[in-house]
């Protein structure tokens, strides 16, 4: 098989996982990391720093990673305050809030 061919496997998985609800919400919450930050935002609102000491075997990078791309799938709320220094919370935004159950059944599965 020629790697760069488009198979009939291929276009059934670009649709299902496009139209498959489970699909999307494990693309969604998918990674260890994504949990456990979804963990700590279910408490409320948080800063970097909060969420760092809450995670401490997940490296700054990861965490502003993971960050970003929860905030680019429309997870989470990135709040910038203008002050000196900088201050930026985070909280789940309503998609991420409709995440719960689904949160807490992944968590109680493993």
């Amino acid at each position: 098989m020629n790697y760069g061919e488009i198979t009939t496997w291929t276009i059934h998985w670009f649709f299902l996982r496009r139209l498959c609800p489970v699909a999307t919400t494990v693309g969604l919450i998918g990674n260890k990391w994504r949990l456990l930050v979804m963990r700590d935002l279910l408490k409320g609102t948080q800063r970097f720093g909060e969420l760092r000491k809450s995670i401490p075997e997940i490296s700054q990078k990861v965490l502003t990673e993971n960050l970003r791309s929860m905030e680019e799938d429309g997870i989470v709320i990135r709040t910038v305050f203008a002050e000196v220094p900088p201050r930026v919370e985070y909280s789940l935004s309503d998609l991420g809030n409709s995440l719960k159950p689904i949160y807490f059944l992944k968590s109680m599965n493993g």
